[in-house]
């Protein structure tokens, strides 16, 4: 079972397609724009999101799926 969190995107690089999302308890996730789960690639700082979170290397995890609430 993929735990669904909740949270707000704190920044977003449009060039770099990088962003940062805090969950609801305080912790913060960095994102690439592939995760956004729209297809979009852009998303604005403030927007209210669901996410997962994906392994992105060895012991590193990030934000995925962000799903526009």
């Amino acid at each position: 079972m993929i735990e669904l969190l909740v949270g707000n995107v704190n920044t977003y690089d449009f060039e770099r397609g990088l962003g940062v999302v805090s969950s609801s308890d305080g912790r913060r996730w960095v994102f690439h724009c592939t995760a956004i789960a729209d297809g979009t690639r852009r998303i604005d700082p403030g927007t209210r999101v669901a996410f997962s979170i994906a392994a992105s290397g060895p012991g590193t995890w990030e934000a995925h799926r962000l799903t526009i609430l």
